[in-house]
């Protein structure tokens, strides 16, 4: 504790404001950045609605596998991919396989008992633990060496305003759901700490640069490089953020019923400048813990840039008979997991402040959804599809279990932090712990 009031203290005396301080204290010419320890992080992508699984999984397993249509965009990342098919949410009770696939997608435990009504089955309320990402930030947090300014960042595409089961995955406890952050705008006055009026933006990078060319003749030429770099994102940011935007964040409110109209033209821009946040806030260290939900289960999106029309939620459930579904189904996957790849490509170019590599090596981005498919609702095969080196799990191939609770991947999340926990969720499921296979 005293070093790092002499650390605050040295920063505060050369004049640094506290709002450049979560930044300035990850540079390594500094002496502040923890050398030792490595960070590790851990990023969840959800995604509505399951797969097609004949263009999505791999015919086959091991290292030579090729990807199908929907998993192409991961292509340049091919060999630090992990495919883990056979995956199943085993978690029963109240609520229908939409709900229970959401709220226990993270947490691995039953649903409360509530009065939320679903499309079929009995009705429900939130979930009755924590969800997975939380359990490891406030593993992290107890740490000294590993606590950051936020612990976690939960950022959102299009989520609706309504909160209800099927619109929220983290959970800090039981009956705690966590609302993501679905304006770029609100999030990046979240990561710099003021909350400025959107008609009148003040840039913050003035005070940004005057810290910044305080501490110019105290830091190395690489940790120079870093602020420099540091300082063009902010600005970059700042314009995108001020332009006008036309009631682009307006929300429009996916439905159960099929076919309920929806604006969200402005997805790709609006999930580009979350990721571009997210990779900001890595890099200062901000976090080390996020997730990154677009839309929300059921989600009803009609990405009409891709030449779609119908919603999402929509096309999902038309039969396997139904080819031209089924084609728009496999390129909507596809889009998502060009998000995937585009937070891939960000982190992989960006070097790892203080540490060796990028920081891709040092992060593992799961992407995964709610169903395993969508006109059967089935949990079985829940889609894990995971890029980066953060956990040190063994990339480059695809896995074929057969019937593994997920409630094990989620231990085995744990693990990767050293977090020894015995259970996670409903212990029914935690038999066997962490999946050796993954290792």
């Amino acid at each position: 504790m005293n070093q790092t009031r002499s650390r605050r203290k040295f920063l505060r005396d050369l004049g640094v404001g506290a709002l450049s301080l979560p930044f300035v204290l990850n540079l390594p010419s500094l002496g502040f950045a923890n050398q030792a320890a490595r960070k590790q992080r851990l990023v969840v992508i959800f995604s509505p609605n399951g797969v097609v699984p004949t263009a999505f999984w791999p015919d086959a397993a091991g290292a030579d596998f090729k990807l199908k249509a929907s998993l192409t965009p991961l292509e340049p990342f091919r060999e630090r991919t992990l495919i883990v098919h056979g995956l199943c949410d085993k978690v029963r009770g109240d609520g229908d396989n939409h709900m229970r696939g959401m709220g226990c997608l993270l947490t691995g435990t039953e649903l409360f008992p509530g009065n939320i009504q679903g499309g079929s089955h009995t009705p429900a309320g939130w979930s009755s633990g924590l969800s997975i990402d939380q359990e490891i930030k406030n593993y992290l947090q107890q740490n000294e060496a590993t606590r950051t300014r936020f612990g976690s960042l939960e950022f959102g595409v299009m989520v609706p305003d309504r909160a209800d089961t099927w619109t929220r995955m983290v959970y800090t406890g039981p009956n705690k759901p966590v609302a993501p952050i679905d304006d770029p705008y609100q999030m990046f006055n979240k990561l710099y700490g003021r909350a400025k009026d959107q008609g009148h933006l003040k840039s913050v990078l003035d005070d940004l640069q005057a810290d910044f060319a305080k501490l110019e003749t105290v830091v190395s030429a690489e940790d120079k490089q870093l602020l420099e770099d540091h300082a063009a994102f902010v600005r970059e940011m700042e314009l995108e953020l001020a332009a006008p935007r036309d009631n682009e964040l307006a929300h429009a409110e996916p439905q159960l019923d099929p076919g309920v109209k929806e604006e969200n033209d402005n997805m790709p821009r609006l999930s580009k400048m979350q990721i571009d946040l997210m990779v900001n806030s890595f890099a200062a260290d901000f976090a080390r813990i996020a997730t990154l939900q677009i839309t929300n289960s059921v989600g009803g999106a009609k990405m009409r840039w891709l030449g779609i029309d119908e919603g999402h939620h929509e096309l999902s459930h038309e039969p396997d008979s139904n080819e031209s579904a089924q084609d728009k189904l496999t390129r909507i996957n596809k889009w998502y997991c060009e998000q995937m790849a585009y937070l891939a490509n960000r982190l992989a170019e960006t070097p790892e402040p203080g540490g060796d590599g990028s920081l891709l090596d040092n992060t593992l981005i799961v992407w995964t959804n709610e169903l395993g498919k969508g006109n059967s609702h089935t949990l079985d095969n829940i889609p894990f599809v995971m890029v980066g080196g953060g956990l040190d799990f063994k990339m480059g191939r695809a896995l074929n279990l057969k019937n593994i609770p997920h409630n094990r991947l989620l231990l085995s999340f744990a693990h990767g932090f050293g977090h020894r926990i015995e259970r996670f969720g409903n212990p029914d499921f935690c038999g066997g712990g962490p999946i050796s296979e993954l290792t």
